[in-house]
């Protein structure tokens, strides 16, 4: 579990006992099913982490609502947008493994996450992974309700796939813009495990092309 449930859990359970004394056990009911809530919300369960190193695993729990082809930088790229309920687990994990490069946080609106317009103009946190010669950006996006965004690391920390990295408290989005190669692998309307359910294949294409060049070479020669 996140701390975070204990500091919830542990004031609520408090209160109740002290309205339970002060009034009835009857006026207790309420913060003691609060208290129950918040201890389930902030679960943290273990997950598989596929091995696979070309695979990129759902930094989030929640149900896919987009699979996309935008333009960032005047470059295409793929987009998987999935949106967490109140009811899914709110931890992030790292979608790949690599280093981080850079860590942009962004305040804004606190928009429907389901909105499109939620990913340009709600406040979040944009978080650039390279690694295996390949380069991952996931953004932890506030929802109507979730007010606050935890991450955990800074840029130049090496995260492995799957691996914690921070938390959106309460409804929420997460989006992963990956290469316009990457074979993806989830339709929208899925529901996906953060760090265990694979959102995509990133191609070697690059490796492979060099490959293929250096044997030409050689052929000439």
């Amino acid at each position: 579990m996140v701390r975070d449930g204990y500091y919830y859990g542990l004031v609520l359970l408090a209160g109740a006992l002290l309205i339970g004394w002060l009034t009835s056990p009857v006026w207790a009911v309420v913060p003691v099913l609060l208290a129950a809530f918040f201890l389930w919300f902030f679960r943290d369960p273990e997950r598989v982490i596929p091995g696979d190193p070309a695979a990129v695993v759902s930094p989030a729990d929640g149900k896919v609502t987009d699979v996309s082809t935008v333009v960032v930088d005047g470059e295409p790229v793929q987009r998987i947008s999935i949106f967490l309920n109140v009811l899914n687990v709110h931890v992030n994990r790292a979608p790949v493994s690599g280093v981080i490069r850079a860590v942009r946080y962004q305040t804004g609106k606190f928009l429907n996450a389901m909105n499109a317009l939620s990913a340009e103009h709600n406040e979040q946190n944009t978080v650039t992974v390279e690694g295996g010669g390949h380069t991952v950006v996931f953004k932890q996006i506030a929802g109507l309700l979730a007010r606050r965004i935890v991450f955990t690391k800074s840029a130049g920390d090496r995260v492995e796939r799957g691996e914690r990295v921070g938390l959106i408290k309460f409804g929420s989005r997460v989006d992963v813009l990956l290469e316009a190669s990457a074979e993806i692998g989830v339709k929208t309307g899925d529901h996906v495990k953060g760090g265990s359910s694979i959102l995509a294949f990133l191609k070697s294409e690059r490796k492979e092309l060099a490959g293929t060049a250096g044997h030409a070479q050689q052929g000439a020669l």
